[in-house]
């Protein structure tokens, strides 16, 4: 078990290295953008993707809310479940993202996607009505980056094929954009 354990974490730092930094600051840029002009930003995910929108969402709101300094208006799309089982059992899983988009969305927020494959079909979609709208879209995504990597106006792509893997990388984005951004707005005046 030892030997597995060291390899996976060694395999870890491998990908982690390989991380395109110059990207996640595209993005601490977008999600500062949004923050100063009052513009929403909308989290999807499945599955543990659809925690790391979850965590996301709650650094963003709680994390980075500091007395007399603006605020973040984040949301997070997989939360509701009442809306999403009325939206799946209703029309179709397929739906739960696009349906809550027509409702909340508005052309300049942004749309931040989270998905191991890329290829989720309500991710797809939900990322195609937020594009013709005219919604900034932002992915998180592994392996080749599936479908999300040519929807998305920004997108972020874990070196790796393992779920388990990229999925660690997400979080660890993620933090680091936090971080990032707690320093960005500390410098405010």
């Amino acid at each position: 078990m030892k030997e597995y354990l060291k390899e996976y974490v060694n395999e870890q730092i491998k990908v982690l290295q390989k991380t395109d930094t110059e990207k996640l600051e595209v993005v601490c840029e977008e999600l500062l953008k949004a923050r100063k002009n009052n513009q929403s930003i909308f989290f999807a995910g499945n599955g543990g993707s659809a925690s790391t929108a979850s965590h996301f969402t709650n650094d963003l709101v709680k994390g980075l809310s500091f007395e007399g300094k603006k605020r973040f208006k984040a949301f997070s799309l997989v939360d509701q479940v009442p809306v999403i089982t009325a939206l799946a059992n209703d029309y179709s899983y397929d739906d739960i993202f696009i349906e809550q988009l027509k409702n909340y969305g508005s052309k300049f927020d942004v749309f931040f996607v989270i998905s191991g494959s890329g290829n989720s079909k309500n991710i797809v979609k939900g990322l195609e009505f937020a594009n013709s709208i005219g919604m900034k879209t932002i992915g998180f995504s592994g392996r080749d980056g599936g479908k999300l990597k040519q929807l998305c106006d920004i997108s972020v792509i874990a070196a790796t094929d393992g779920m388990e893997q990229l999925e660690d990388m997400h979080v660890v984005w993620e933090h680091a954009i936090i971080c990032t951004l707690k320093n960005e707005i500390m410098k405010e005046d």
